[in-house]
């Protein structure tokens, strides 16, 4: 399209990996509907559940409106194959027990606060917008999820080790949230995004003072990490989870409600 911005391409899918982030991982805590340990933790998973969904359809929304194509959220979220999710690795794990669910959301969380204040600075005016609304959202999950860490983690003997085992086993995937590919470099050239690997210190040392505080040992850094899931790369996992997720409007296409 002639006079159209060269990077609305680049940034069309950037908003779509963040936009993928936060549907993958609304729709795993929408999961825990009707299972949460207590009732008030129900509400809770739920009211950030509906946060994350939010975002995720602001997000490809944008995302459909830059790539110039005539396709809305819902096409995004419910039309495309699992090697077309851009979403991070660490999201789309399964929920397994509520240690493991609290300790997704608590590293997600962390890098969602930094990466959503940093973007607040984007040359992008829709952009930073947008994260700065995701910045306030994301700080009230972060709360919510540290208070969790804190409780299973200097909690009683089983709380405390099903917590470890969570760190250990979802620690192979908090690489990926700060690499930086083509596509990101020319972005962040352009002053449109931050540099993820700056965000790895402070999400490092904020981590690690939070696991101090429960008592919980860092995983091993040296161990070997995962990612894939920015060039649609992802597990088994992801696949059954959109198997179930976009089952009713792929059985009424064009239906609206």
């Amino acid at each position: 399209m002639a006079g159209r911005d060269p990077l609305a391409a680049d940034l069309a899918e950037y908003c779509l990996r963040l936009g993928d982030d936060r549907l993958v991982l609304g729709h795993r805590l929408s999961e825990w509907c009707g299972h949460a340990p207590v009732l008030e933790e129900e509400l809770a998973l739920g009211n950030v559940a509906l946060d994350l969904l939010d975002q995720a359809s602001l997000l490809l929304e944008q995302s459909a409106r830059l790539g110039g194509v005539a396709r809305s959220a819902d096409e995004l979220a419910f039309f495309r194959e699992v090697t077309g999710f851009r979403n991070l690795l660490l999201v789309e794990q399964p929920n397994g027990d509520f240690a493991m669910t609290i300790a997704r959301q608590y590293l997600f969380d962390v890098f969602d606060v930094h990466l959503s204040v940093a973007l607040q600075a984007s040359a992008d005016s829709a952009l930073a917008s947008l994260c700065e609304r995701i910045g306030k959202e994301a700080a009230y999950h972060l709360r919510h999820s540290r208070e969790w860490m804190l409780r299973l983690g200097d909690g009683t003997e089983e709380s405390h080790g099903r917590m470890q085992r969570a760190l250990d086993e979802l620690w192979a995937f908090t690489a990926e949230p700060f690499e930086a590919d083509e596509l990101t470099r020319r972005l962040i050239e352009a002053r449109v995004v931050v540099d993820p690997q700056a965000l790895r210190e402070p999400w490092c040392e904020q981590v690690r003072a939070t696991l101090a505080e429960a008592g919980l040992d860092a995983p091993e850094a040296s161990q070997p990490m995962q990612s894939g899931g920015r060039r649609g790369r992802h597990g088994e996992a992801l696949g059954r989870m959109l198997s179930e997720m976009q089952s009713v409007a792929r059985a009424f296409p064009g239906a609206s409600w």
